[in-house]
């Protein structure tokens, strides 16, 4: 295994980003936080990649932030600093402009439950376990709590907020937390055929698409029916959908320049 705090690996259109800090269950360090703003704000420019997939070493998919360095800073500064980073890297996977998808295995706790509430899908082994835990010392998870508060309904983030427990992979897929729950040794398969499937789409579509979602999901109805309606129009026009609609048309496989 390197010595990296985050691998890369790309492979058709699929870029795999591995948090790398096993000893630590991979856990959220400043430096590994940085190294993934820096690998996502590439990977936006990136046009040969078309899903990202991140997924954690070890035992684990990542247990949160890295208290004990927290602590040995011990300064409100570098709290602040912290969780304004942690932030700005959670908005980063919303922002991105294609499908960033977490693959977990073992627990993602914390800040780590808040990754994985922040993809846009999640596929989990069937050990997988979640919990947003900082109740039970005292540091109630305030900033997890804006990404589960999104992903799942109120009384199910309460209760997890509140009470602190773990969750088991199939109560995180009840309640619309991750997508899918596999075996554990089927879980990096039905990542890569899940994420193949999407970058076997056209990037510009996809990009379209996760973006109007975000803009349109918090508008009232009719506002969402114009911007949507705006979008479509603004979908129509690219080279993709009229290559995908010809192909359509003519019953061939479309030949995608994502543009």
């Amino acid at each position: 295994m390197s010595d990296s705090l985050l691998i890369r690996e790309d492979a058709d259109g699929v870029c795999r980003l591995l948090l790398n800090r096993p000893d630590a269950y991979n856990s959220l360090s400043m430096e590994l936080m940085t190294a993934l703003i820096a690998e996502l704000d590439a990977i936006a420019e990136d046009q040969s990649v078309r899903v990202v997939v991140i997924s954690g070493s070890g035992r684990g998919f990542c247990s949160g932030h890295d208290l004990k360095q927290m602590l040995s800073e011990g300064e409100e500064d570098y709290y602040q600093c912290t969780f304004e980073t942690c932030s700005e890297l959670m908005q980063r996977v919303v922002n991105l402009p294609i499908p960033v998808m977490a693959q977990v295995h073992g627990v993602a706790t914390a800040a780590g439950c808040q990754l994985v509430a922040s993809c846009d899908l999640a596929i989990a082994s069937d050990n997988a376990r979640f919990a947003t835990p900082g109740v039970n010392i005292g540091l109630f998870c305030s900033t997890p709590m804006v990404a589960l508060s999104r992903a799942v309904s109120k009384k199910h983030a309460l209760e997890m907020l509140l009470l602190g427990d773990m969750i088991s992979a199939s109560k995180a897929a009840d309640i619309g937390l991750v997508n899918w729950v596999v075996d554990e040794s089927a879980v990096e398969q039905k990542t890569l055929e899940v994420a193949g499937k999407i970058a076997a789409s056209s990037r510009k579509a996809i990009s379209i698409g996760k973006q109007a979602y975000a803009r349109q999901i918090d508008k009232p109805l009719d506002q969402a029916y114009l911007e949507c309606s705006r979008v479509m129009t603004e979908n129509m026009l690219t080279h993709d959908a009229g290559e995908g609609i010809d192909a359509f048309i003519h019953k061939r496989k479309p030949h995608w320049q994502h543009r």
